[in-house]
């Protein structure tokens, strides 16, 4: 343990037992970052660091009042933990409201160290950045119509301690390793791109033998470019596990965040505990507990536990994600939930790794009885506006007579969540997980680590547009 480090815990200690009984809850953290990031943009190497960052925060609860002080100087913590308190008694002095206190935390005293399989620690950076370098020169010499690329990688080892007023005491080693890599192509006046993405929370093996997928991405970017438009209307459609992963996580997951809900009576009256949303077979669950997810949450940065927090069972909304702040305005138990992406940040409610639990139903049953279909192949991106949610496949095929027919491109789905997930009628028996490189924003944290997976999910009616 460095000097400076551990004179920062001393100090903490000595201030929580100073605050203990003059607030509801106290918390101190201090972290360490340090992160490595490589990035191609066509033959140009755009960006290529290495760097660290040490910090901390004091977070203050009275009364119904938040005070929150980040900052980089340590010897200053004295000072930081008086401005946070003071903060939070003059916000609680402006309430009209009754406050309630936290929901509880359990005391714990942990040391926790991920179980690294492959540690890019024992890797150079000089021989990442020779890695991507060759995935990226696979791409730009794959043919004419492929003319440029956008190929990255980043990995970071952040250090927190955490230690709260309630005996919460936790220091904890975590490892985030991501990245993409993205063939670009251009025929005539079309465009079109594919990826391969990777990530993981303990193996930087997540990174090595990709040439395949590479060579797979390029080869469905030139078919793309051939491809015709999907014919608009509505179909049946089967998601794959990457594609469902997304829609789960966008579409439900946000609605599941409980500050979203205690605040919004109108979305308070839409997710009521014990309402339908789908049929019997349909289970959505969140869960913090995945080994090597990049979500894998043990603890939360207010010291719950991570769980495995069912959030649909038997086609019903049973639970949402909670902080200990939201699970007491709602009367339910937090979830261990509460996250933040550096300590410059206070935790807010977010997901871990969301995720539609596997059914029975083998891929071959949910194609065989379509007359005429869509099947959505991975995610380039969408976005969500309440209830309502619109999704780009990276690609798709038509489904015709029970059989996978012909590549299609520019395949949009949109739709109403709650009527899509009712239209779920069959849910296969491969879920899948598979990490990328991209992050999960909501109030200007971004990019936190999330996963999600999910089997083959088969969805009737769904409007599918070609533009």
């Amino acid at each position: 343990m460095d000097k400076s480090r551990l004179i920062f815990l001393d100090t903490a200690h000595r201030l929580l037992d100073l605050y203990r009984n003059r607030c509801d809850c106290m918390e101190i953290r201090l972290e360490k970052n340090e992160r490595n990031f490589i990035q191609f943009e066509g033959k140009d190497l755009s960006s290529f660091s290495s760097k660290s960052e040490y910090g901390g925060n004091v977070r203050v609860y009275y009364r119904g009042g938040w005070g929150f002080i980040s900052f980089n100087d340590l010897a200053r913590l004295e000072k930081f933990a008086e401005e946070a308190y003071n903060q939070a008694v003059l916000i609680s002095s402006a309430r009209k409201n009754d406050y309630l206190p936290l929901a509880p935390v359990s005391p714990c005293t942990k040391d926790i160290m991920t179980d690294i399989l492959t540690d890019p620690a024992k890797v150079s950076v000089t021989d990442k950045l020779r890695q991507l370098e060759n995935y990226n020169r696979q791409v730009l010499g794959f043919g004419p119509q492929i003319v440029s690329s956008r190929s990255t990688y980043f990995d970071q080892v952040t250090h927190r301690d955490l230690l709260t007023t309630d005996g919460v005491s936790i220091s904890r080693s975590a490892l985030d390793i991501g990245g993409s890599v993205i063939a670009i192509g251009r025929e005539n006046d079309i465009t079109q791109q594919y990826a391969v993405g990777f990530g993981s929370s303990n193996d930087y093996a997540v990174f090595l033998n990709l040439d395949d997928e590479i060579k797979e991405a390029c080869e469905t970017v030139v078919s793309l470019l051939r491809a015709p438009k999907v014919k608009p209307g509505s179909y049946p459609v089967i998601c794959d596990h990457v594609l469902g992963g997304v829609f789960v996580h966008e579409a439900f997951g946000h609605l599941s965040e409980a500050d979203s809900t205690a605040e919004n009576k109108k979305l308070r009256e839409i997710m009521q505990i014990g309402r339908q949303f789908g049929q019997d077979h349909l289970n959505i669950y969140d869960t913090g507990l995945t080994l090597g997810a990049r979500g894998y949450t043990p603890y939360d940065d207010e010291g719950v536990e991570g769980t495995k927090q069912y959030l649909v069972k038997n086609g019903r909304l049973c639970g949402r994600l909670h902080s200990r702040e939201t699970a007491a305005k709602m009367g339910e138990q937090a979830t261990g939930s509460a996250r933040c992406i550096s300590y410059r940040y206070p935790p807010i409610c977010r997901m871990r790794n969301t995720v539609i639990e596997q059914g029975n139903s083998s891929f071959e049953d949910m194609i065989k009885d379509i007359n005429l279909g869509v099947y959505a192949v991975k995610s380039k991106g969408g976005q969500t506006n309440g209830e309502m949610f619109s999704f780009a496949a990276s690609k798709g095929y038509m489904i015709r007579n029970g059989k996978i027919a012909e590549m299609v491109r520019d395949v949009n789905l949109s739709g109403n969540v709650f009527t899509t997930l009712a239209n779920i009628d069959m849910i296969g028996n491969d879920q899948t997980l598979r990490d990328s490189g991209g992050g999960c924003g909501k109030n200007d944290q971004f990019p936190l680590p999330v996963s999600h997976e999910s089997p083959h999910i088969r969805i009737q009616n769904v409007v599918v547009g070609g533009e």
